[in-house]
């Protein structure tokens, strides 16, 4: 059996942030999908799906060490391309990646004490992102 709902979240751009663990585990019980998987998917090329501890904290040493390894103030040839300069953001949700993949078990999710599914938004401007919540099992 397979069960998906494409929900829509508000971001200020530059890596921001959102707990989407909820969510998930909402769409998972109006699916009534007992044991599979989720696919939590970001749909664009500037923001990515992966699991964290959600606390403040590492939240914001999060985002310092995704502009240290890719730069929101570097010239990039996408910025000259499109006039966009948002050439990192291309870059960390590449690096990143679009999508998560977490056990579902007894119809919820299977993740440790302080792990939560999070979308992060690296383009240069707010959006409204698009992000396809699927479950996959019996």
């Amino acid at each position: 059996m397979t069960y998906g709902k494409t929900i829509t979240i508000e971001t200020q751009g530059f890596s921001d942030i959102k707990n989407i663990t909820p969510t998930v585990q909402n769409v998972i019980e109006k699916s009534k999908i007992k044991n599979g998987t989720v696919c939590v998917c970001a749909i664009g090329s500037t923001a990515s799906v992966t699991t964290i501890e959600f606390e403040p904290a590492l939240v914001e040493d999060f985002k310092d060490y995704l502009n240290k390894f890719a730069p929101d103030n570097v010239h990039t040839r996408h910025g000259d391309t499109w006039g966009d300069d948002n050439g990192f953001s291309h870059i960390r949700a590449s690096l990143m990646g679009p999508s998560t993949v977490v056990p579902v078990v007894n119809g919820s999710l299977l993740l440790g004490t302080w792990q939560q599914i999070i979308v992060v938004d690296h383009d240069n401007r707010p959006r409204s992102r698009n992000v396809r919540i699927q479950v996959i099992g019996d």
